[in-house]
Formats: C-alpha cells, structure tokens, sequence
C-alpha cells in the first residue's frame, strides 16, 4: 500500500498586503501527477474566512490582455490559476486605507509552475497572455456584476505597471481600450 502523500501547499505573502501566492505540493510519478488545487480549512487559515459562490474558466491568444478590472459595490475576491498555458498577473491595490494602496505587483502563472494567486476583494486585476493559448481558471467570493464592473487602464501613467510585452502590441477588448486612469477610477474606501 502506497504512503498518504503530503498535501500541504505553500502560502507566501507578497509585497501587497493580503496577497499570497500559493504553491501546490505536486505528486508525480511516471503515471503523471496529483496535487490538491484548494482545500477550505487551510485556505482560510491562511488568506481569510472567505466562500466561493462562482468559478470561471477563459482562453485566451498570445498577446490578449484582459483588465486591469473589479467590482465596487459587490467585490470579488479571485482564487487564480492557470492550467494551460502562461500569464504574467498583476493586482493592483485599489484600497484607500491599505499600506500598499496604489502599488501593483505581478507574477507569472504558468501549468508549468502550477501556483496560484489569491486577490483578495478591494483590488483591481488584469492579465496578459504569453503563450499561444492559455486557460485562465478563478473562483469568485461574489457573482460577476455587469453594471458593477470598473476598468482601469492597462497603461496608466500613475501606475507604470511594467507588463512583458515582448514587441507586442496588446490585444484588448472595447471595454478594456475605454478603462479609466487610476487617478479617475473609483476606489475601494476605507469601512472604519
């Protein structure tokens, strides 16, 4: 009889305040591989007393770039990962009365790396694609809003997010050519 794996998964915070990158504990062997992608107890544990109520899969080309969008009235807090392919992720701090309000921060999520990132409600978010394809996998703590959805712009001055472009010219939908300047975009104020 085979030994229960070790199914521990890795959660390190990163420079934005309530963003972790979560680093699954991957079982391979010459059948393949076996990994636990969310587990509720530990999720919690180390990211917050949040529930999923909507999981949402996209695909995209090389070159699409998706955001930097969020919810104001109804906030989404998003499990990332991808399963197909490569991005490079970035969130972007929307919160007035955090300690990293108006910064940003990326990485790159990849099916090679397997790992994860947890956006806590309060940030905006937005994705490029590197690879031909990728399959774009998140979980959602509240529905998607259509008429509560804000865009900031990819290339805001203020921000100076420094996407992989590689000679690329972005593709971007309509909606994300009209995104706001961060400056101008609505925030996320403080509760207190």
């Amino acid at each position: 009889m085979e030994p229960e794996p070790d199914l521990k998964m890795h959660y390190q915070p990163q420079k934005l305040k309530d963003v972790v990158l979560i680093t699954p504990k991957v079982h391979q062997d010459h059948r393949g591989f076996f990994m636990e992608t969310f587990r509720l107890d530990e999720f919690q544990k180390h990211c917050g007393a949040y529930n999923f109520v909507q999981d949402n899969h996209s695909r995209s080309e090389k070159g699409t770039l998706r955001g930097l969008h969020y919810q104001l009235n109804n906030p989404q807090g998003k499990l990332i990962r991808v399963t197909q392919g490569e991005v490079y992720d970035v969130v972007v701090d929307c919160r007035t009365d955090s300690p990293t309000y108006g910064q940003w921060h990326g990485v790159t999520l990849s099916a090679e790396n397997k790992q994860l990132l947890w956006v806590p409600p309060g940030f905006a978010h937005g994705f490029m694609v590197l690879s031909d394809t990728a399959d774009f996998e998140y979980k959602c703590t509240d529905y998607y809003a259509p008429d509560d959805q804000y865009v900031i712009a990819w290339n805001d001055a203020t921000l100076r997010i420094q996407w992989p472009l590689q000679n690329l010219n972005p593709t971007l939908s309509g909606k994300d050519q009209g995104g706001k300047s961060f400056l101008q975009a609505p925030k996320f104020e403080s509760q207190k």
